[in-house]
């Protein structure tokens, strides 16, 4: 039962389904499965050229075989004119037939005399043509086609033409070519298995530097934000990946610590009016009061509540401006107007320092902004001017027109500003010095100038900040894209 007396039902069923994670894959065993498929490709690929190369080898020999013999056959039966001559043709024909188990003869004729082997076989529904003059006639009885060649000889003498046929038996042949398809087909499969194994294995020591740096960024912590990937003893491709990393971690630490210095300052800034808003408030209840010093307390408290709320305020403007927000509100104003506008607004705080401003250079420069954030930046830029300027100084707003922005530029005489402060000068509760600070017996609450350069940014332009001669001068550009 929680605190509002509500008795969750544990039996009810979930309402919504359990999202699934995706599956990671494995870089191991997709370098794995790429090298099966390459070896794969590659073994099928040389099996399937050398299977061909094979039949064609095998098939120029069976063809070559054939052409012998019938050159042999054709020369004797070509001299063969008469029936004796004939039956001695007959003899050897029946003599190459029983030495080579292979090889059969048929002569065809219109002289049955001239005639040898069972020419019932050679029907032409069972001789298949190939087009290499090569054809194969299919013997009942035997699991493979015979190879024939069919040669026509002109008649002699007393023999008519007749047509001398010679046919191989191709068992040999085709075995050969079905030992060799399994042959390769078995090593080609252990082939690819050896690749698997291997790929496994480079691909495990390949990969080797990359779960140690793996192992080593999981030691990291807040704590050792100072802690860097050594980049040195890995290789090339990993070198420049641990160097990316560690730029991702000094930026990393640079943020944390603006991060736990910035909170300092915003504790240290908001501690201050509200230990005063608290003190006063404890001192005005400490005893009976009018009600004119009960209005004095709460005077006082609405500066410091002002001054919370003036703070509260700037933070959120710049947690927009870090979001990206840009200048929406775009007029094409002259730059000089606005300006004149924002000087004009102290009047009296110049005279009552002693103070002048002058405003100098391109006066006739226009571009697109928006004018409210424009005056704020600006106002704050002179308000630092003042505030550490000597009285009766004069301070300088230079308007310069470059190649794709309008540059703004307050310029005050003071004390020099050490060069290596300047790149912070737009921090955020970022100070010089306590000296410089209190020239003028007054102090902001240090977010001025970094509102300066986030309107800057803002407005697709930047802030600078320069220190010479006794002459400090910062600003801002507004790009003109």
């Amino acid at each position: 039962m929680d605190r509002h007396g509500f008795q969750p039902d544990v039996a009810a069923p979930l309402r919504e389904p359990r999202r699934r994670l995706p599956r990671r894959q494995s870089i191991t065993a997709r370098l794995v499965l790429m090298s099966a498929a390459s070896a794969l490709f590659i073994f099928a690929l040389t099996g399937i050229v050398l299977y061909t190369v094979l039949k064609g080898e095998l098939m120029r020999h069976e063809r070559d075989g054939l052409v012998t013999t019938l050159n042999d056959i054709s020369y004797q039966i070509g001299r063969a004119g008469n029936t004796e001559r004939w039956g001695r043709v007959q003899i050897k024909l029946a003599a190459l037939s029983q030495a080579d188990q292979r090889v059969s003869f048929w002569i065809s004729g219109a002289d049955e005399r001239f005639r040898y082997g069972d020419l019932t076989l050679l029907k032409p529904e069972a001789i298949v043509e190939d087009g290499s003059n090569v054809g194969m006639l299919k013997v009942g009885g035997k699991e493979y086609p015979l190879h024939i060649m069919t040669r026509t000889l002109p008649a002699f003498e007393e023999r008519p033409e007749v047509h001398v046929t010679v046919g191989i038996d191709t068992e040999p042949y085709f075995e050969m070519r079905r030992t060799f398809l399994v042959a390769t087909s078995v090593f080609s499969l252990l082939g690819i298995v050896l690749a698997v194994i291997s790929s496994y294995w480079i691909a495990r020591a390949g990969l080797a530097p990359l779960r140690r740096m793996s192992a080593r960024a999981q030691s990291f912590s807040p704590r050792k934000l100072s802690a860097r990937m050594s980049a040195e003893s890995l290789p090339e491709e990993l070198s420049a990946l641990a160097q990316a990393f560690n730029g991702a971690l000094e930026r990393i630490e640079e943020a944390y610590t603006q991060l736990e210095s910035f909170n300092a300052d915003v504790a240290h800034e908001l501690r201050t009016p509200l230990a005063n808003l608290i003190g006063e408030t404890q001192v005005a209840l400490a005893r009976e009061r009018s009600a004119g010093e009960f209005k004095d307390v709460l005077q006082s408290n609405l500066e410091e509540l002002d001054r919370i709320r003036s703070i509260v305020n700037d933070m959120l403007f710049l947690a927009r401006s870090d979001q990206g927000e840009a200048a929406t509100a775009l007029v094409q104003a002259r730059v000089a107007d606005e300006v004149r506008k924002t000087v004009d607004f102290f009047e009296f705080v110049l005279d009552d320092a002693g103070m002048s401003i002058t405003v100098s250079g391109d006066t006739e420069a226009t571009a697109m902004m928006e004018t409210a954030l424009f005056k704020r930046a600006l106002t704050n830029l002179i308000q630092n001017a003042i505030q550490h300027s000597p009285v009766g100084a004069l301070i300088r707003v230079d308007i310069a027109r470059q190649d794709d922005a309008v540059r703004i530029a307050v310029t005050n005489p003071g004390m020099g500003i050490d060069p290596r402060h300047l790149p912070r000068l737009f921090d955020r509760f970022y100070r010089v010095d306590t000296a410089r600070q209190d020239i003028n017996g007054s102090h902001g609450h240090g977010l001025g100038l970094a509102i300066v350069k986030a309107v800057a940014r803002m407005h697709g332009g930047r802030a600078f900040a320069s220190s010479e001669d006794g002459r400090n001068s910062i600003g801002f550009t507004i790009s003109l894209i």
